[in-house]
């Protein structure tokens, strides 16, 4: 798909389907970060010492307390947004299926809550990254806020944005993801 930005300059839009073709062919390099977000493809920062340690905190946390009956823990793999998006979040917990998504890419309807966590990228995770996980009805958007050490929690998304916005800044207020409200954490179990 093309789309017009000057009278002499065109942008083409890649598919998901083209950009796993390219994988496929190698064009990128083995370790290379990148995703697809509308049609372009972005370079991901690389991930640094307290990014790293995060997710390995929060992944943690989650696969202690969810088991493969409640929902599939994924972490730094892409799903699918047809036909222009393939992000790659930080984590991201899914809908229970018996073949874990063997024949198919998951799509935004079966993201139960979805995780990035951001020092570099934060700005694009609050914005371009919010406004596309809004749009496609993403339930749950957590930012584990690297710059401040808190927690944002976006929901009920509407349009491009969410209407329920929580900002967590505190170590000792307890917070719960939607889809399941039994399992409480504190910045602590994210941030140490």
């Amino acid at each position: 798909m093309y789309r017009r930005v000057h009278m002499a300059q065109m942008i083409y839009k890649f598919t998901a389907e083209e950009y796993q073709l390219m994988g496929k062919a190698g064009i990128f390099h083995p370790e290379a970060r990148v995703e697809l977000i509308n049609g372009e493809i972005i370079i991901m920062s690389p991930i640094g010492l307290k990014h790293s340690v995060t997710i390995n905190r929060l992944s943690r946390y989650l696969f202690d307390r969810i088991n493969t009956n409640q929902g599939i823990i994924s972490v730094q793999n892409s799903f699918r947004i047809p036909d222009y998006s393939e992000p790659q979040p930080d984590i991201v917990i899914l809908r229970p299926r018996e073949d874990f998504y063997a024949h198919k890419f998951p799509l935004p309807e079966d993201i139960l809550l979805l995780i990035e966590v951001a020092d570099s990228s934060l700005k694009y995770d609050q914005t371009t990254k919010l406004s596309l996980y809004a749009e496609h009805h993403i339930p749950e958007y957590w930012i584990a806020n690297l710059e401040r050490d808190i927690l944002e929690i976006y929901r009920q998304p509407q349009n491009q944005s969410y209407l329920k916005q929580t900002l967590i800044d505190s170590a000792v207020i307890p917070f719960a993801p939607i889809a399941f409200p039994e399992i409480k954490m504190t910045l602590k179990d994210i941030y140490g």
